[in-house]
This record gives structure tokens, C-alpha cells and sequence, in this order.
């Protein structure tokens, strides 16, 4: 495989390069003044371009004939004006009409699916023994997708219709896109506020999930009447990646995660009163980055250098890269944040109260030091259980935190082949 990495990227014309993570007033500077659409479509393809199965735009002949896969970055667009989504398809180059349904990656808060470039070559691997497609999109109103007004109509003591129109803004988004990508069926596979929206997505339009696999859920469990969502947080070991480091979710490691979460929550509670009048008034964070002008992009080069430990100096650039282009861009989707969740990051309208109408088999991965309350996950596996549904799992996976799939990546892909694979027998769903 490093072979024909070297090869393709060999072959392709350059790049620009990089900019590093800034730790200087002009390198901050330079990053604010060059941001724009076309550099972040640059730093996507930057990202994209270690794929050796990736096809650059306006290119023909990569990868080789050859290979299992093709992976391409589109723009799919809907039927309202100026609405598209950014997508990455990668498909199999002969593919079966027997072959599983898709897997569709959906990434969270703010992000992009630039983040899954570590999951991409596995599930790729996959898709090409399966003979079957992978695609990742970016949330309309985020990431590189169409940054359109986000409007929600409903007054603030409204909960249900406000939670109802920001849901619909992406749901039905995402609806609109697998009709216009003429998919069947598909797994779903969400992190974070992505993964709240694939289950809101399963239970509005249920005929077209396969399964379900949540990768560090937001929005599952009630709220406890905790103070704020602790500061991610961050393993600084070095992930074996063996099939040990992920494990079924016992009690105890459940516990044990809570209380690390407790002690970070005690030490920020100072700045609760301030955080909260900020989200009731429809505050995003990335306003605040925005707002900085040029110091914007050192502060984003102070998060991506602290979070992704694991990964080495140019993998860390590049990501910076990206996320400080996707972070600049216009506003739009993230004011849905304090429609959805309420101050401290939990659910106005809980997924564990809803998820027990789901009939499909339903997968929740937690980090070893996950910000999100894993208790939420354990409470939904037993209620699908106690509705007739048996196909409910919950993992832990060691040495990550609430990025768990960029993490520790090499057990989370071995974990997600093995439940794409899973197969769950039909009487189980009558």
C-alpha cells in the first residue's frame, strides 16, 4: 500500500503548501488574510490527497485501474437555490447488487469530514471487499457545505418547535441528498451532534437506516443537573490500537468515566452564569474565533496542537489548516446549538426518551476519557432491549477521548468493520 501512496503522490502536480500552526502575530496574520473557499477546498484536498485511492478534481488516470476503489469530492445539490453538500464518495469499482447497504459518515459540532481521514483507508478496504460504497458529507451549514441562513421561526419557550426546526434543517438536508445520490438504504455513522442527527434521521425516515453506529453521542441522556460540559479531554499515551483497547461498557468503566468528568466540571463551574446567558442568547464558540480577527487562527493553532497528540507535526499542521478555513467560514449551521442543547450540553429533548422506537441494530462507542456521559448510552441499550429490540451494543475504547475515531483509529476501524459486518436476524425485528 505505501508503495502506491508514494507512487500517486509522486505523480500529482503540487499542492500549495501548508501553513504551519501559528505561533507568531505575522504567521496568524497570513492565515486570517488567505482563507476563503478556494484555500479550503485546498486543505481539504491536502487532507484527501493521502487517500492513495483519492481522485483530484480535474484529474484523470488515479488511482490505479486497478485498485478496489475510487474515492472522488463532489458538491451535490438540492432543490432550494444555493443549497448543496459537500461530499466524498468512495465507491467500489465493481460493484455488486448483493453488496451491503452503504456506510455514510457524518461528522459533529462544527467539524468536517476532513476529520475521518484516518478512518477513510479501512473503511475503504471494505467497501472494496463488500463491493459497496462509503461516502462522507459535511452537515448543510457546516464544514464545506452551502453556508445558508439558519433561521428558526419558534419562540425560545417553544422547546419541541424549536428543536423540531433546527432538527429538520439537517435531517431533511440529508434526506433531499440520499434521494439525489439514489441510495436505498444506508448505515449511518455519526460522531458527536452528528450522531444525535443520525438518530433523529433513523427515527423520521426509518425504511432508509440500515444501522446505526454513534460514535461519542451528543444529546442521549436527560441532564442531571450538572454545570457545564468539561473541557475535552486529552490522553497523552500512545494508543496500542490492539482489539483489547476496545471493550463492551461494564458499570464500573462507566462509573470511573463520570467521576474523571465530575473533577473537570468542579473546576470550571466559575464561569457558569457567563456561559449560560451566552447559549440562551444563541452564542456559537466559533463567533468567538471569528471575532478575533487575526488572533483567530493562533487560537485555533493552540487547540489543534494541545487535541491531536497522536497525531505527528504534519498530519497536526494540515488538520490545523482545515479546521481553521472550515471555522472562518460564514456562519450558519452552529447557531443551531442552544436550539438542541441546552447549557451544559444535554439534550432539550433527550435521544434516550425517543430511541426506543428504533427496530435496527444501534451501536455506541465511547472514549476512555469521553466528555460525554456515557450513562446515556448504557440507559438506550436497555431500553431497545426492553422494547424487543436485542441489537443494541456499547463500547469503550481505550486511550481516546471524545474524537475517539481519530484518536485511537485503529481499534475504532477494526471495531467499525466488525459491526458493519454484523449481521441481526430479522425476528428480531417483528
Amino acid at each position: 500500500m505505501s508503495a502506491v501512496v508514494d507512487v500517486v503522490t509522486s505523480t500529482l502536480p503540487p499542492l500549495p503548501p501548508a501553513r504551519g500552526i501559528p505561533s507568531a502575530f505575522s504567521a496568524s496574520f497570513r492565515s486570517w488574510m488567505t482563507t476563503g473557499e478556494k484555500q479550503s477546498a485546498i486543505s481539504e484536498e491536502r487532507l484527501l490527497r493521502r487517500l492513495p485511492f483519492f481522485r483530484p478534481r480535474n484529474l484523470s488516470g488515479f488511482p490505479d485501474a486497478d485498485s478496489p476503489v475510487i474515492a472522488e469530492s463532489t458538491r451535490v445539490d438540492l432543490d432550494e437555490p444555493k443549497h448543496y453538500l459537500n461530499t466524498l464518495s468512495i465507491t467500489s469499482t465493481s460493484p455488486s447488487p448483493r453488496a451491503p447497504p452503504p456506510a455514510v459518515l457524518l461528522h459533529g459540532y462544527g467539524a468536517g469530514l476532513g476529520f475521518f481521514v484516518h478512518n477513510f483507508p479501512s473503511l475503504a478496504k471494505w467497501a472494496g471487499h463488500r463491493r459497496t460504497s462509503v461516502y462522507a458529507m459535511d452537515w448543510l451549514g457546516m464544514g464545506r457545505s452551502a453556508r445558508v441562513p439558519f433561521v428558526v421561526k419558534a419562540k425560545r419557550n417553544d422547546i419541541p418547535g424549536r428543536v423540531a426546526e433546527a432538527e429538520a434543517f439537517f435531517v431533511d438536508s440529508l434526506e433531499e441528498w440520499r434521494s439525489k445520490m439514489n441510495l436505498e438504504k444506508m448505515t449511518l455513522i455519526g460522531h458527536s451532534l452528528g450522531a444525535y442527527f443520525s438518530v433523529v434521521y433513523a427515527l423520521k425516515y426509518p425504511t432508509r437506516v440500515n444501522k446505526l453506529i454513534l460514535l461519542s453521542p451528543a444529546g442521549v441522556p436527560r441532564d442531571p443537573n450538572t454545570t457545564l460540559p468539561s473541557r475535552e479531554l486529552v490522553d497523552q499515551g500512545s494508543p496500542d490500537g490492539s482489539v483489547e483497547s476496545v471493550q463492551p461498557a461494564t458499570e464500573s468503566e462507566i462509573d470511573k468515566i463520570r467521576a474523571e468528568q465530575q473533577v473537570e466540571k468542579r473546576r470550571e463551574s466559575k464561569s457558569r452564569r457567563l456561559f449560560t446567558y451566552l447559549w440562551e442568547e444563541g452564542w456559537s464558540p466559533f463567533q468567538v474565533i471569528r471575532s478575533l480577527n487575526i488572533f483567530g487562527p493562533w487560537l485555533v493553532g493552540k487547540y489543534s496542537s494541545r487535541r491531536f497528540v497522536g497525531l505527528t507535526e504534519e498530519e497536526t499542521r494540515d488538520l490545523h489548516d482545515y479546521i481553521l478555513n472550515i471555522t472562518l467560514a460564514k456562519g450558519s449551521g452552529e447557531y443551531c446549538i442552544s436550539h438542541i442543547l441546552a447549557p451544559g450540553a444535554h439534550a432539550r429533548m433527550p435521544l434516550v426518551d425517543r430511541i426506543s422506537a428504533l427496530k435496527i441494530p444501534v451501536t455506541f462507542v465511547y472514549g476512555e476519557h469521553d466528555w460525554m456521559d456515557p450513562e446515556g448510552g448504557y440507559e438506550s441499550v436497555e431500553r431497545l432491549r426492553q422494547a424487543g429490540n436485542g441489537q443494541g451494543r456499547m463500547y469503550i475504547v481505550g486511550h481516546a477521548g471524545h474524537h475517539v475515531y481519530l484518536d485511537n483509529s485503529k481499534a475504532v476501524n477494526e471495531l467499525l468493520v466488525k459491526e458493519l459486518d454484523r449481521v441481526h436476524p430479522l425476528r428480531n425485528y417483528s
